[in-house]
């Protein structure tokens, strides 16, 4: 774009390799994002922006890109995260403009094999994070021959769940650190490149189940069954789908999830030197000691959790 005469300013940064800058030109603002090629590949982020785009989602517009040298110039959401806007007076609002860009991403988004399937492999290599990276290598915790059984066992009834659930379009870190409040067309998304195809409740649970922010379990099953009946009336699910499997599916996708961002905090710390997520650790594995509360199944999950993680944390 032949830009001079500009302000740089350092954005954000986030869990990857990636870093941000703003730059301010001629009264407009503008967003470089510097992806290092031998550690980050950008061509998933601009193919899966244009697919966004084009239905018509906030996502940054893309100016310019060089992948070869990791380089794009975008257009700027602002610097306002949901996670610095959520209160009570607020969080109807903004999660009902974000439940509402799900629906979009969910009925309209590419569901052809453009993207990766969420399948079985990935799903356990996600949860296998959390043995690796929180239990040995955080807390120097053992299990032992029939606690790794248990545990393989409890991660096999974790993917059959999401496996059993429609397949959509899955931003897959559709939480308030990556949406935007913006004043028109609310909320900008970002951080939408590992995009998959999969289970119909993975996004719903990374919203309303935060590993940042937290609120009570029965206004977030009202949230979950509110969605749960807009994504019938818009095709997503089929009517026979009850409240009661609804709710089963969201929680066990829930605890996949926060089984796998534990090993990533865990991970994050010890092989890239960023220990700022270590302090959501205990409120991500809390979501998975309260589901095991009221699902029998996940019994030893919770125990473990409860009586071996949590207070060596």
């Amino acid at each position: 774009m032949g830009f001079s005469d500009y302000g740089l300013e350092p954005a954000s940064s986030d869990a990857s390799f990636r870093r941000y800058f703003r730059i301010q030109r001629a009264g407009r603002s503008y967003i470089a994002m510097d992806a290092p090629p031998q550690q980050e590949d950008c061509r998933p982020f601009t193919q899966v922006t244009r697919l966004l785009f084009d239905l018509g989602l906030n996502v940054p517009e893309l100016l310019e890109n060089d992948p070869a040298q990791g380089f794009l110039l975008l257009g700027d959401l602002g610097d306002l995260p949901y996670l610095q806007a959520l209160n009570e007076q607020t969080v109807d609002r903004l999660y009902g403009d974000a439940l509402a860009a799900l629906v979009v991403m969910q009925a309209c988004g590419p569901n052809d094999g453009r993207l990766p399937p969420y399948d079985r492999e990935l799903l356990l290599r996600e949860m296998a994070l959390f043995p690796e990276w929180l239990l040995q290598t955080h807390l120097d915790l053992t299990l032992g021959e029939e606690r790794e059984r248990l545990l393989g066992e409890t991660f096999a009834l974790l993917v059959d769940n999401a496996l059993q659930q429609p397949r959509v379009f899955v931003h897959r870190d559709y939480h308030s650190r990556n949406l935007m409040v913006t004043a028109v067309n609310n909320p900008g998304i970002l951080d939408y490149q590992d995009a998959v195809v999969g289970p119909v409740t993975y996004d719903l649970v990374s919203l309303l189940r935060d590993c940042y922010i937290r609120w009570p379990r029965a206004r977030v099953e009202d949230w979950a069954l509110g969605y749960r009946e807009l994504a019938q009336q818009s095709g997503i699910l089929r009517e026979d789908v009850g409240e009661a499997q609804f709710l089963r599916w969201f929680d066990r996708m829930g605890v996949q999830r926060h089984l796998k961002a534990a090993g990533i905090f865990a991970r994050l710390n010890h092989r890239d030197g960023k220990p700022g997520y270590l302090a959501d650790i205990p409120r991500t594995l809390g979501y998975i000691v309260e589901v095991a509360e009221h699902d029998a199944e996940l019994g030893f999950l919770g125990e473990l959790i409860r009586e071996q993680v949590l207070p060596r944390l």
